[in-house]
């Protein structure tokens, strides 16, 4: 049995309200509960408490993080959900300052994590699969989705995770196939807990 802290980092806006990446979520939630896991969980565009949330992630043997690619990145809610609470975690509860010393204030930099754990990121994309590790399709240049998401693994190894392998849903606007994708994601979740 793991204590699975579970994220949704989803932004609702007219063209994306969510229920996507609550499905994913919650079918996520099922998954650790049907294996006898226990299960918190935080929305970022609900209220939470900062020391709670700290809490929950020293807590976790694994972090679950759902979200859509937002402009290459995570939504704004997200971003504000780490500076709320990874900042605050600086004191101690999540990494020791920014890991330098006084003694070594050239070294060291991110490496003061206070956690142990594993992280998953599960994430959905407006974009097709061919528009990744792909250097003919311009615009990305080639780069692989966890190429593209490299701030959300060196905030997750800031606090001393390790990443699982990443899952994604592609073209979810303009191609969705959303019960493949489903059963893909099942598996994924089988294949690494």
């Amino acid at each position: 049995m793991a204590n699975v802290f579970l994220i949704n980092g989803h932004q609702p806006h007219p063209v994306s309200p969510g229920t996507l990446n609550a499905s994913f979520a919650e079918r996520a939630e099922a998954f650790f509960r049907n294996r006898g896991d226990e299960v918190r969980r935080t929305a970022v565009t609900d209220d939470y408490d900062i020391d709670t949330e700290i809490e929950k992630l020293q807590w976790a043997d694994i972090v679950f993080f759902q979200s859509p690619i937002n402009w290459m990145g995570v939504s704004w809610g997200m971003k504000k959900y780490i500076d709320d609470v990874w900042t605050a975690g600086m004191r101690g509860q999540l990494s020791d300052g920014d890991g330098r010393t006084s003694e070594t204030p050239k070294s060291n930099y991110g490496l003061g994590p206070k956690l142990s754990g594993k992280y998953m990121i599960s994430l959905t994309a407006n974009a097709p699969r061919e528009a990744f590790n792909n250097p003919q399709e311009k615009f990305l240049d080639g780069l692989s989705v966890d190429e593209l998401m490299r701030p959300m693994h060196l905030n997750f190894n800031w606090i001393g995770l390790e990443p699982l392998p990443t899952y994604i849903i592609y073209d979810v606007l303009k191609n969705p196939d959303i019960e493949a994708d489903f059963k893909r994601f099942d598996r994924h979740l089988v294949d690494n807990f």
